[in-house]
């Protein structure tokens, strides 16, 4: 029989990392495989990159060790990456490629006798070290970056990053593993990149590494179907305890051996830990004040900064409910459009209309809000006990835990947060702010995959209108129902639907220009749609469908009580797979009512 596992090149064994009494890892161990590809996740500050900066012998753990392959170099770009100002762009594309660079200086100063060149020269070429020069000029035009000569200094913040990569850029790394030979472990919110590049994910989760084979989408069902497991054992205990609890308090006069026998089982119990269960942000936007007959209005807009045409004859108009995402390469001008939209920058040319009961809420990409030597509650309340949320009120605590901070973190200085605490700060402390129109500027760089989840639902059920710069092409599809790109030269292209449909339409027109066919004509976003109204059949099926959701949940609480059962066991467990079957569509009609209820909501809220 053949042997399929590959070889082991790394093993991290029982490492133990503490910062003060927070706990990153608890005697965690993984082995990673030659040809692995694992994109490793986790909430912010759950350890990811302290794991990475522990492989890459950039920090040692508090106890444990490494061990490695002999002659493994490890590469690693760090979150915090920053570019040398003394060199330009190309010197310092050419630290990366260190190791490669000393072998051949090394080969370079050998004697022409010497038998060591035969191997310096067969290692060079199994890594294609004398390719550097034209692999580099390859990457700079691919990646659409700076002139190779270009001063650091010279740069824009756009042509900088490391970990806003614009979607074009995001493509083609995406590519790259295909051709690289070596392996790699990524972090990454970017979760179109882990479902397709990834073939294995190992979850960072208190302290612990846990692996799961496979892309992103299947590690989403294995968890699923992990906590499910865990829920059911969990309410079994709970059972137990219940029971046995009851049988105490009676406090049984024969203390025989059986009865010492179950109280013994009782308090051992009883005793163990409770399971502890991952929560989510609960992050609800304050609702958004009714908005006028007019929202904004763009007029032929056109901006040109710096000599450079930005925008060119840009007409839109927005209407209730628009969720407009906007892309494009770094540098092209979406931050400028934002400020054109907020007043701090004029245009070039045309007219912006903003309605009287507009209220823009801006998330800037910059995150310059925060004091670090605040507590994280001082952060939120400026001052005041208690935060307005919509009509109500609702304590500052209240709020902050709403985006997971515990009350020992809540007391924290925030400069010892980790950067995604900050940037959950950050974001609890704008929105709290509320408006009717909300601008966010790169809004998911820093937040954890969790987050991201509970963010697009929030702006989902949000009533207002929201603006969004994103290169997230996942939360581009889930959140946005129009794509506003800017495509180089000013030309700034609008597309109704999501991201994907974007792509759809700019492959179509890009057809057509190149095949000498009739070109597409630009839209002018300013005519504005049809009204639609609901129909007498969809007004019944509104009218009905509550009562629809009520009976599908108690459809999963029955399936949910035959699980938790004491009899369980007994009566079911040849149903096992059936019962599973059953729950999983039971859930996905309630899934299903809950957005065709939101549709119909929507609909006649605006008719």
């Amino acid at each position: 029989m053949k042997n399929n596992v590959t070889p082991v090149i790394l093993t991290a064994m029982e490492l133990d990392v503490h910062y003060g009494e927070q706990v990153i890892l608890n005697n965690a161990s993984l082995s990673i495989h030659e040809g692995d590809r694992i994109g490793l996740v986790g909430r912010n500050g759950a350890g990811k990159s302290t794991f990475l900066k522990i492989i890459s012998e950039v920090m040692e753990p508090d106890s444990g060790k490494v061990a490695k392959k002999k002659e493994l170099v490890v590469g690693f770009l760090t979150q915090e990456f920053t570019l040398d100002s003394t060199k330009n762009v190309y010197e310092n594309i050419l630290i990366g490629a260190e190791s490669i660079l000393k072998l051949t200086n090394e080969y370079d100063n050998l004697p022409y006798d010497s038998p060591k060149r035969d191997l310096l020269e067969e290692k060079i070429q199994s890594l294609d070290g004398w390719n550097i020069e034209k692999k580099i000029n390859e990457l700079l035009q691919l990646l659409n970056a700076p002139e190779a000569g270009r001063e650091i200094n010279t740069l824009s913040g756009g042509e900088k990053p490391t970990t806003h990569l614009d979607t074009e850029s995001i493509e083609w790394i995406e590519k790259f593993p295909s051709t690289y030979t070596g392996t790699c472990i990524f972090v990454t919110h970017d979760r179109y990149f882990l479902d397709r590049i990834a073939n294995r994910i190992v979850e960072l989760s208190q302290g612990q590494f846990i692996s799961h084979r496979g892309n992103y989408t299947e590690y989403l069902l294995n968890k699923a179907e992990r906590q499910a497991i865990k829920e059911v054992e969990e309410k079994k205990r709970q059972n137990f305890l219940r029971r046995e609890l009851e049988w105490v308090v009676r406090g049984p006069k024969a203390r025989r051996t059986k009865a010492k026998s179950r109280l013994d089982t009782y308090y051992e119990i009883a005793g163990q830990k409770n399971m502890e269960v991952e929560l989510d942000v609960d992050m609800v936007i304050p609702p958004a004040e009714k908005l006028g007959k007019i929202i904004l209005e763009l007029k032929n807009v056109g901006i040109t900064l710096g000599g450079k045409q930005l925008i060119e004859g840009l007409n839109f108009i927005f209407t209730p409910g628009r969720r407009l995402g906007v892309v494009g390469k770094n540098g092209v001008g979406k931050t400028t459009l934002l400020k054109i939209l907020l007043g701090k920058l004029n245009p070039t040319n045309g007219i912006v209309e903003v309605g009287e009961k507009t209220k823009f809420n801006y998330v800037d990409q910059s995150r310059l809000l925060l004091n670090d030597d605040d507590t994280v509650i001082e952060a939120i309340s400026e001052g005041n006990n208690f935060i307005k949320f919509g009509s109500q009120q609702m304590t500052v605590w209240t709020y902050l835990k709403r985006f997971l901070f515990t009350d020992e973190r809540i007391n924290t200085i925030v400069g010892r947060l980790s950067g995604g605490e900050k940037s959950r700060l950050t974001l609890a402390r704008i929105l709290k702010n509320g408006g009717n129109f909300l601008m966010l500027d790169e809004p998911t760089n820093d937040l954890d995959l969790p987050t991201l989840r509970i963010l697009e639902e929030a702006l989902l059920s949000f009533g207002g209108c929201v603006v969004v710069v994103s290169h997230d092409r996942y939360f581009l599809n889930r959140v946005c129902n129009g794509i506003l790109a800017f495509e180089g030269n000013g030309d700034v292209y609008f597309s109704e639907g999501n991201y994907d449909y974007y792509i759809e339409k700019r492959a179509y027109r890009k057809k057509e220009e190149t095949t000498g066919t009739q070109k597409v004509k630009k839209e002018d976003t300013r005519i504005k749609p049809k009204v639609k109204k609901l129909t007498w059949k969809e007004k019944r099926e509104l009218e009905t469908i509550e009562a629809d959701i009520v009976k599908a949940e108690e459809n999963i609480e029955r399936i949910e009580g035959i699980f938790s059962s004491e009899d369980f066991y007994e009566k079911y467990a040849a149903k096992t797979n059936e019962l599973n079957s059953e729950l999983v569509k039971a859930r996905e009609l309630v899934e299903k009512l809950y957005n065709r209820w939101e549709e119909l909501e929507t609909v006649s809220f605006f008719m």
